[in-house]
């Protein structure tokens, strides 16, 4: 009996020292002490709010990092993806693309060769007005498909529009301000205008208009769907304008500020219809074959010192003839 004393208070000694309480040597009568604790007993410790308690964890399923088998791994994730309702992620990067132009006119406009100077009794001027007219079928059915998109269209109206973006785009482009530039050109057209005009200065002005601007050609052409739409229309600008090009020393390379000259252009502007806030703008210039190539300034070139021309001396002056024989003959 007294051996069962000793055992509980021995058992008692160790839950008050792990419970930092004082020490409690004396023998206990009763085996079931009020002061007994439980070890690892939780705090407020009720019955009532046991699930309350159980829904404090959650339950997350690790994935298992030691797995090699890809089939299996991807069967598990689509499994997983399937279930919450999400799609399954492409294999492939995808980046967003805007196409804002189309990279060349479609079904270029041909300027006639001697426009303006054959009479359409002769040969050459018959068969231009017979090209004008299978051309005007194709181009009324593509303006009639722009109005469609933008109820405002006025074909009439469109040639001094084109006048003002024309003229804008040219100071801009001279002024080098290519903020202003981009909103007047395509992105296709704006490469092409400011190559190879670093470390020049242009002038260039607009004169006066030798005929009244028209429409000469439409085109209307879908890009990868059926609803994006890009129209086209080729306008004929007869003037007159000045330009000078300097190179980066100041010194000129092409032009004169005081000489007019006559230009007969085809500019192609283009919209891009299914766009809301699609506007025009000046996409390229068409320069037919039968063309003569324009002339091309000189390139100049800082000269090292290693590099330097000399002047030649000026020939000497003497008296025997046999000298200023032989100054003249070299």
């Amino acid at each position: 009996m007294m051996s069962k004393y000793i055992l509980r208070t021995t058992c008692i000694f160790g839950k008050y020292m792990q419970n930092n309480s004082p020490v409690m040597l004396s023998a206990i009568s009763y085996p079931h002490n009020s002061s007994e604790q439980i070890r690892h007993m939780s705090k407020h410790w009720n019955p009532k709010y046991k699930k309350e308690r159980k829904e404090k964890f959650i339950k997350v399923d690790l994935p298992n990092f030691y797995e090699t088998d890809k089939e299996r791994i991807s069967e598990r994730r689509r499994s997983t993806l399937k279930q919450y309702g999400i799609y399954p992620q492409k294999q492939w990067m995808e980046r967003p693309i805007f196409i804002s132009c189309t990279p060349t006119p479609f079904d270029s406009y041909v300027p006639p060769e001697g426009d303006g100077k054959f009479s359409t009794i002769s040969k050459a001027g018959a068969m231009q007005k017979m090209t004008d007219v299978t051309m005007k079928g194709k181009s009324m059915m593509a303006i009639r498909k722009i109005k469609s998109f933008e109820d405002t269209f006025v074909l009439k109206d469109f040639p001094q529009e084109a006048l003002d973006i024309y003229i804008k785009a040219h100071e801009a482009l001279a002024a080098k301000d290519k903020d202003t530039l981009i909103e007047y050109v395509t992105e296709s057209a704006y490469s092409k205008m400011i190559h190879n005009i670093m470390d020049k200065s242009i002038r260039w002005k607009y004169v006066e208009s030798l005929e009244p601007p028209r429409v000469v050609h439409a085109r209307c052409h879908d890009l990868i769907t059926k609803d994006n739409v890009f129209g086209q229309l080729t306008v004929r600008i007869h003037s007159q304008q000045i330009l000078t090009i300097y190179d980066r020393f100041g010194r000129l390379q092409k032009g004169s500020e005081i000489l007019k000259k006559d230009v007969l252009e085809y500019i192609v502007y283009e919209n891009h219809l299914a766009n809301q806030y699609g506007k025009w703008r000046l996409h390229a210039k068409i320069i037919p074959s039968w063309m003569p190539p324009r002339e091309v300034g000189e390139k100049t070139y800082v000269s090292s010192p290693e590099t330097e021309v000399v002047p030649p001396s000026p020939p000497t002056t003497s008296t025997d003839t046999t000298n200023v024989t032989e100054t003249t003959a070299n």
